[in-house]
């Protein structure tokens, strides 16, 4: 199976999930993907997921300074993104039972 189609869709479930806990940077968010075992995830994809989300509200940003190169841009989730998350989980939640519903059927 393409995990790469899978990705695209749950991308921005991802992306909050891995910020519910602690603001990150950019690389630092792509790292923490990849080490939670979204090991297909591309680089642009997670930058774009970061910059549409931010342009929806659900996220925050600030600078903070680097003393071994240039600043970097964190991000934080905001209530709106608590929100999505809360909301979204619960959709993934619902759609995960139905597929391991229908797998099990399979199966047997």
């Amino acid at each position: 199976m393409d995990t790469t189609q899978l990705l695209k869709g749950v991308l921005d479930l991802a992306v909050l999930a891995v910020l519910r806990d602690e603001d990150g940077y950019g690389y630092d968010i792509l790292r923490r993907l990849r080490s939670a075992g979204l090991d297909e995830v591309g680089d642009a994809s997670v930058y774009g997921t970061l910059r549409r989300l931010f342009q929806a509200g659900a996220l925050t940003t600030y600078v903070v300074p680097s003393e071994a190169g240039p600043h970097r841009k964190y991000y934080a989730l905001n209530a709106a993104g608590r929100a999505q998350l809360a909301q979204s989980g619960k959709v993934w939640a619902g759609f995960a039972q139905t597929m391991d519903r229908l797998i099990g059927e399979e199966a047997a």
